[in-house]
């Protein structure tokens, strides 16, 4: 499953330089899939729909920071555990149980992102 960040967050930016697929951002901060990976131009997301890459995305919060779900992947193919959870001074990462993934489709989703 995806990581997500709870309102526990003190907004001190530890987890951001940790995560591999750039899928943290900033409170207010807009969003787009190109963003630290691979990916640009009209892509096939892992739904089988499609997107602009470079298409900029509104914040999912405006209060805290958050994590973009379509882009992570719990650190798999990169890391043991999730560096953002690792890094948190106040363990406000945590998994999302919303969205729950297997390995395999985490592993999928890394090499998507960075081809």
């Amino acid at each position: 499953m995806a990581i997500k960040i709870t309102d526990d967050c003190i907004s001190c930016d530890a987890c951001i330089s940790e995560c591999p697929n750039n899928a943290i951002y900033e409170p207010d901060e807009n969003w787009a899939f190109s963003d630290g990976t691979s990916l640009s131009g009209e892509i096939t997301l892992l739904d089988g729909t499609t997107a602009d890459a470079d298409e900029s995305h509104d914040a999912k919060s405006d209060e805290f920071y958050y994590i973009v779900t379509d882009k992570c992947t719990e650190c798999k193919g990169f890391h043991d555990e999730p560096q953002c959870a690792a890094v948190c001074p106040v363990d406000a990462c945590v998994p999302d149980e919303d969205n729950e993934e297997t390995e395999e489709q985490l592993l999928a989703k890394k090499e998507w992102l960075h081809g």
